[in-house]
């Protein structure tokens, strides 16, 4: 799913980072207090909180997870050269001063923030927050099961991110909790120095996945730079919105850059917003089941449409109710093996994630077990 556009922004305060070093052991986030801010393992995870002003959230970022910056430097750089005829690094650099004009006020805030002014940092989280809207790195896999299918009675979502780890990207997934002063608190599983939001919830229960989208079939073009960075915009949803329909209505009125599923749930209803910088239609649920991969599928956006995944997770159809141990195995089903770095299953009703993450794929590890609703009640 994703681009992630997001992600290695990693940069915070590489001014100072290190020559990098093979790591030993893997890679753990040291825990720590900054401002409003604090990570710390719960259950095994890495939980990032960050609260307060877009300056405030910025700098606590940048603070608290400037350990994994020597780390993941060469990141961007290394999935460039998998590319091939990909865009030079100074073309990604102009491409991102471009679109930098297009973040949502708050999020360019909080970028300057977290970057502190320094040359270095700032392309390079620039180039970590833009770069996948430019060029396509996943193929992801969603299910969401509604309350009528569910053995629970409520919502489960489930949800595999499948991008090219390098050796390296696994070990620092993080769940950052962001509560923004007078927007909604919401979860982000995230990257060091990632400003949007590619799978998340939020205090209202509205959940959300993106999923790349190769093609369309409405003359779209492949990338428009007068949009905001997809993941930006999915932010904005879960600070602002509640529902479905306020989720689209909220991403008709922002320019796009490109074309992506955005799968989506609220306590009630499922659905998946298939999105191009021209159109934005809505997909519902068939049967209380929404599944999701990389493909449009509705008939006026749709091109290719086969995709083993999605076929796959189409017997889902066969399970009359389904639980959690269900969800998670069709989800280790389509698992794309040393691309699944992260899994996840949301419950919006009881605000839970369940997250597996730390080496590939991560269907083959446990879930563990994270209660959000202490942590979005903070003061």
């Amino acid at each position: 799913m994703v681009r992630l556009s997001t992600f290695v922004a990693i940069l915070v305060g590489l001014t100072n980072a290190l020559p990098l070093i093979p790591a030993a052991e893997p890679f753990r986030f040291p825990e720590a207090k900054y401002g409003k801010g604090e990570l710390k393992y719960i259950n095994g995870l890495p939980v990032l909180t960050l609260a307060g002003t877009p300056r405030e959230i910025g700098e606590q970022m940048r603070m608290l997870t400037r350990s994994a910056s020597p780390h993941l430097v060469t990141y961007p750089m290394n999935f460039l050269k998998t590319k091939g005829q990909a865009p030079t690094w100074l073309e990604l650099v102009q491409l991102g001063k471009r679109m930098l004009d297009h973040f949502p006020p708050d999020q360019r805030h909080e970028y300057e923030s977290a970057v502190q002014g320094a040359l270095l940092g700032r392309n390079l989280l620039l180039i970590g927050n833009t770069m996948f809207d430019l060029e396509k790195i996943s193929q992801c896999s969603a299910l969401i099961v509604e309350p009528s299918r569910s053995a629970t009675g409520q919502m489960l979502f489930g949800r595999d991110l499948d991008i090219p780890s390098l050796g390296v990207l696994h070990e620092f997934s993080l769940v950052a909790i962001y509560r923004p002063t007078g927007k909604h608190a919401f979860v982000s599983i995230a990257f060091p120095g990632m400003l949007g939001c590619v799978s998340g919830m939020n205090e209202a229960g509205l959940a959300l996945a993106t999923l790349e989208v190769l093609s369309a079939n409405d003359g779209s073009p492949s990338f428009n730079p007068q949009g905001t960075p997809y993941a930006l915009c999915f932010r904005r949803v879960l600070e602002e919105c509640t529902t479905i329909d306020e989720a689209a209505q909220l991403l008709r009125s922002m320019g796009r850059t490109t074309s992506v599923n955005l799968a989506i749930c609220d306590t009630k209803h499922a659905a998946v917003l298939e999105i191009t910088p021209k159109n934005l239609l809505v997909r519902s649920s068939e049967n209380g089941l929404c599944l999701c991969t990389n493909h449009f599928r509705t008939k006026e956006l749709a091109t290719a449409t086969d995709c083993p995944r999605y076929r796959t997770l189409e017997k889902s159809q066969e399970i009359p109710q389904l639980d959690l141990r269900d969800v998670a195995q069709k989800m280790d089903e389509v698992s794309q093996g040393p691309l699944t770095i992260q899994t996840m299953i949301f419950e919006p009703a009881s605000l839970t994630l369940h997250l597996a993450i730390g080496s590939c794929p991560a269907t083959k590890l446990p879930l563990k077990r994270l209660e959000l609703a202490p942590f979005f009640k903070q003061s």
